[in-house]
């Protein structure tokens, strides 16, 4: 039995005069801060006042870098070569860190977004690139990533240290991957049946697939998304119920270790 997990969101994905998400109201309840790092979302003033805010809640930094898609979120696959990955990463970690050196922090993860997240999550070729660049970045910094992933893997061959992330909302293929939105079933709306979900996950280390198999999987760090106001009350119930189990929300630094 696990007594502790991470609650990561997704931050900081407001653009110029447009405004996406309750950040303000999410860094609440969260533990770690997903950092929209200027291509698929934010932009340097975003990217400011993000990390000011989370520093401010005392909730932990993370970057978290896409692909260079404004128009589609970052959400369109793009066919992209290793080093192009590598390069990707190197400039949007570059970009966040000095944010979170300006307002006395670190950068304490690093997960990415979209399309990019789904891809590196089972194409060797570009885990791989993106594993090198986070060694020359920094090696302390935790990759998050979908539990059990290809990626999570190979940074763990590497020395690198991981964290393996679960969603809340979401449902599972057999194999451990996510199914896709597209797909009827892929998003979970009953909020009873998604906690129940949740607490099995943390506790037990099972999540049943949308077949009906029960499937094993690690839960370092529950996605909770708070793009509108029903969605901050369910991280709220979602903190909530898990700490009534006697489960303890914290950040994944303070418990992901080398080899973890």
């Amino acid at each position: 039995m696990k007594g502790f997990v991470d609650l990561n969101s997704d931050l900081g994905e407001s653009f110029g005069a447009y405004t996406i998400g309750l950040d303000s109201e999410v860094l609440k309840y969260v533990t770690s801060a997903n950092v929209a790092c200027g291509w698929h979302a934010g932009d340097p003033l975003i990217m400011d006042k993000t990390v000011k805010l989370a520093v401010e809640n005392g909730v932990a930094v993370g970057a978290h870098p896409g692909y260079p898609d404004l128009m589609a979120f970052g959400r369109r696959n793009m066919d992209i070569t290793p080093n192009e990955a590598k390069n990707y990463m190197l400039y949007q970690l570059g970009a966040l860190s000095a944010f979170a050196k300006f307002h006395g922090t670190k950068i304490q993860h690093m997960k990415l977004h979209g399309a990019f997240y789904n891809t590196a999550c089972v194409k060797k070729e570009l885990a791989d690139a993106i594993v090198e660049a986070m060694l020359e970045v920094d090696k302390d910094i935790i990759i998050m990533a979908l539990s059990g992933s290809c990626l999570l893997q190979i940074a763990e061959e590497r020395g690198l240290k991981v964290a393996h992330e679960v969603f809340a909302d979401r449902a599972y293929n057999a194999d451990g991957t996510l199914v896709n939105r597209r797909l009827p079933g892929a998003m979970i709306h009953d909020k009873n049946l998604a906690i129940q979900r949740i607490k099995r996950m943390v506790l037990e280390g099972k999540v049943t697939a949308i077949d009906g198999t029960d499937i094993d999987i690690k839960a370092d760090s529950i996605c909770v998304h708070g793009d509108n106001p029903e969605a901050v009350s369910f991280v709220k119930l979602i903190r909530e119920s898990l700490e009534a189990e006697g489960i303890e929300v914290k950040n994944i630094g303070s418990f992901i270790k080398r080899g973890n």
